[in-house]
Protein backbone atom coordinates (compact mmCIF):
# COMPACT_ATOMS: atom_id res chain seq x y z
CA UNK A 1 0.00 0.00 0.00
CA UNK A 2 1.25 3.37 -1.04
CA UNK A 3 -0.05 5.14 2.56
CA UNK A 4 1.38 4.74 5.79
CA UNK A 5 -1.79 5.63 7.35
CA UNK A 6 -3.81 3.18 8.08
CA UNK A 7 -7.14 2.84 5.65
CA UNK A 8 -10.66 3.41 7.29
CA UNK A 9 -12.88 2.36 4.99
CA UNK A 10 -12.56 -0.23 1.98
CA UNK A 11 -12.07 2.21 -0.64
CA UNK A 12 -9.43 3.72 0.86
CA UNK A 13 -7.75 0.31 1.29
CA UNK A 14 -8.15 -0.69 -2.56
CA UNK A 15 -6.94 2.83 -3.41
CA UNK A 16 -3.23 2.40 -2.45
CA UNK A 17 -2.66 -0.62 -4.48
CA UNK A 18 -1.80 -0.17 -8.56
CA UNK A 19 -5.40 -0.08 -10.78
CA UNK A 20 -4.58 -3.81 -11.86
CA UNK A 21 -5.23 -5.25 -7.99
CA UNK A 22 -7.59 -2.44 -7.56
CA UNK A 23 -9.99 -4.40 -10.23
CA UNK A 24 -9.32 -7.73 -8.53
CA UNK A 25 -9.97 -6.67 -5.22
CA UNK A 26 -13.22 -4.40 -6.28
CA UNK A 27 -14.83 -7.29 -7.74
CA UNK A 28 -14.12 -9.47 -5.08
CA UNK A 29 -15.88 -6.82 -3.19
CA UNK A 30 -18.43 -6.60 -5.68
CA UNK A 31 -18.88 -10.52 -5.60
CA UNK A 32 -18.78 -10.63 -1.36
CA UNK A 33 -21.65 -7.13 -1.25
CA UNK A 34 -24.05 -9.68 -4.16
CA UNK A 35 -23.82 -12.68 -2.12
CA UNK A 36 -24.00 -11.20 1.52
CA UNK A 37 -26.33 -8.19 1.10
CA UNK A 38 -27.16 -7.95 4.40
CA UNK A 39 -23.44 -7.77 5.24
CA UNK A 40 -21.61 -4.50 6.61
CA UNK A 41 -18.35 -3.49 5.43
CA UNK A 42 -15.63 -2.64 7.75
CA UNK A 43 -11.53 -2.32 7.93
CA UNK A 44 -10.60 -4.72 11.05
CA UNK A 45 -7.19 -5.90 10.82
CA UNK A 46 -6.52 -3.27 8.67
CA UNK A 47 -8.14 -5.25 6.10
CA UNK A 48 -11.17 -5.53 4.07
CA UNK A 49 -13.77 -6.97 6.35
CA UNK A 50 -17.58 -8.29 5.86
CA UNK A 51 -19.66 -8.65 9.24
CA UNK A 52 -22.87 -10.34 9.51
CA UNK A 53 -23.37 -11.29 13.16
CA UNK A 54 -20.10 -11.64 13.32
CA UNK A 55 -17.12 -11.61 10.49
CA UNK A 56 -17.87 -13.14 7.92
CA UNK A 57 -14.86 -12.68 5.12
CA UNK A 58 -11.80 -10.58 5.21
CA UNK A 59 -9.70 -10.16 1.92
CA UNK A 60 -6.63 -8.16 1.31
CA UNK A 61 -4.20 -7.95 -1.63
CA UNK A 62 -0.40 -8.76 -1.16
CA UNK A 63 2.60 -8.16 -3.23
CA UNK A 64 2.02 -11.50 -5.03
CA UNK A 65 -1.04 -12.83 -3.95
CA UNK A 66 -4.57 -11.85 -2.53
CA UNK A 67 -5.89 -13.52 0.66
CA UNK A 68 -9.04 -14.54 0.93
CA UNK A 69 -10.24 -15.28 5.17
CA UNK A 70 -13.43 -17.67 5.06
CA UNK A 71 -12.76 -18.76 8.78
CA UNK A 72 -11.46 -22.57 9.03
CA UNK A 73 -15.10 -23.71 8.87
CA UNK A 74 -15.06 -22.18 4.87
CA UNK A 75 -11.76 -23.45 4.46
CA UNK A 76 -12.99 -27.15 5.54
CA UNK A 77 -16.06 -26.74 3.73
CA UNK A 78 -14.43 -26.11 0.02
CA UNK A 79 -10.72 -28.36 0.47
CA UNK A 80 -11.05 -29.93 -2.17
CA UNK A 81 -11.84 -26.97 -4.31
CA UNK A 82 -9.08 -25.21 -2.66
CA UNK A 83 -6.42 -27.85 -2.80
CA UNK A 84 -4.60 -26.11 -5.70
CA UNK A 85 -3.98 -23.39 -3.59
CA UNK A 86 -1.95 -22.49 -0.51
CA UNK A 87 -3.75 -22.52 2.37
CA UNK A 88 -3.71 -22.70 6.20
CA UNK A 89 -6.54 -23.10 9.01
CA UNK A 90 -8.70 -19.86 7.72
CA UNK A 91 -6.89 -18.58 4.59
CA UNK A 92 -6.10 -19.21 1.22
CA UNK A 93 -3.65 -17.65 -1.29
CA UNK A 94 -4.30 -16.90 -4.73
CA UNK A 95 -1.71 -15.97 -6.83
CA UNK A 96 -1.90 -12.59 -9.04
CA UNK A 97 -0.17 -14.53 -11.78
CA UNK A 98 -3.15 -17.16 -11.88
CA UNK A 99 -6.79 -16.21 -12.73
CA UNK A 100 -8.49 -15.17 -9.26
CA UNK A 101 -11.37 -17.76 -8.68
CA UNK A 102 -14.27 -15.53 -8.55
CA UNK A 103 -16.87 -18.48 -8.66
CA UNK A 104 -15.43 -20.36 -5.69
CA UNK A 105 -15.34 -17.25 -3.72
CA UNK A 106 -18.78 -16.46 -4.72
CA UNK A 107 -19.51 -19.90 -3.31
CA UNK A 108 -17.66 -20.07 0.09
CA UNK A 109 -19.52 -16.62 0.81
CA UNK A 110 -23.23 -18.19 0.12
CA UNK A 111 -21.36 -20.90 2.32
CA UNK A 112 -20.44 -18.26 5.59
CA UNK A 113 -23.72 -16.33 5.00
CA UNK A 114 -25.75 -19.36 5.58
CA UNK A 115 -23.79 -20.80 8.55
CA UNK A 116 -23.48 -17.24 10.05
CA UNK A 117 -27.19 -17.02 9.88
CA UNK A 118 -27.58 -20.77 10.96
CA UNK A 119 -25.99 -19.12 14.21
CA UNK A 120 -27.87 -16.09 14.46
CA UNK A 121 -31.16 -18.03 14.20
CA UNK A 122 -30.21 -20.32 17.35
CA UNK A 123 -28.98 -17.27 19.34
CA UNK A 124 -31.97 -16.87 22.15
CA UNK A 125 -33.42 -13.89 21.61
CA UNK A 126 -32.59 -10.59 24.17
CA UNK A 127 -30.84 -10.94 27.46
CA UNK A 128 -32.29 -14.39 29.61
CA UNK A 129 -30.75 -13.54 33.20
CA UNK A 130 -29.80 -16.72 34.73
CA UNK A 131 -30.91 -15.90 38.01
CA UNK A 132 -34.42 -16.71 39.93
CA UNK A 133 -36.98 -14.04 40.20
Amino acid sequence: MKSETPPTTIDEYISGFPEDVQEILRKIRRIISVAAPDAEEAIKYQIPTFVLGGNLVHFAAFANHIGFYPTPSGIEQFKDALSAYKSAKGSVQFSLDSPIPYNLIKRIVEFRVQENRNKLSSKPKGKRSSKPT
